[in-house]
């Protein structure tokens, strides 16, 4: 493996890691009702992943060109990092919707028994 191929690697692992960190933030910050808050860790997270899929994009579009490519587990690591940022995502993304609606509904049940 190249010293550039080393750094993209660890471009996408630092990438996923650092988004599924921060989706699990804005998680915390929307069970807290702080949904503000929650969407911008959300969108900074978001922007941690594109920089990963940038990342894991390029070393496709090298292999894709004839440059030849060495796996390593690294790698290997790499992109499963990136996959689990990406269900991380999904799931955050789900789990915030509720937790707004759960509110929405109990701010209604408090204002129905009023």
């Amino acid at each position: 493996m190249t010293e550039q191929e080393e750094m993209q690697v660890f471009e996408l692992i630092t990438a996923a890691g650092g988004a599924k960190s921060t989706f699990m933030e804005a998680l915390y910050k929307a069970k807290e009702g702080k949904y503000d808050e929650a969407e911008k860790l959300f969108k900074e997270a978001d922007g941690y992943f594109i920089q990963g899929h940038h990342a894991h994009a390029a070393m496709i579009e090298a292999e894709g060109q004839g440059v030849e490519t060495t796996v390593r587990l690294v790698l290997a690591h790499a992109e499963d990092q990136l996959m689990s940022a990406e269900l991380t995502k999904t799931m955050v993304e789900e789990m915030i919707a509720l937790y707004k609606r759960i509110d929405a509904l109990e701010e209604a049940l408090e204002q129905k028994k009023q």
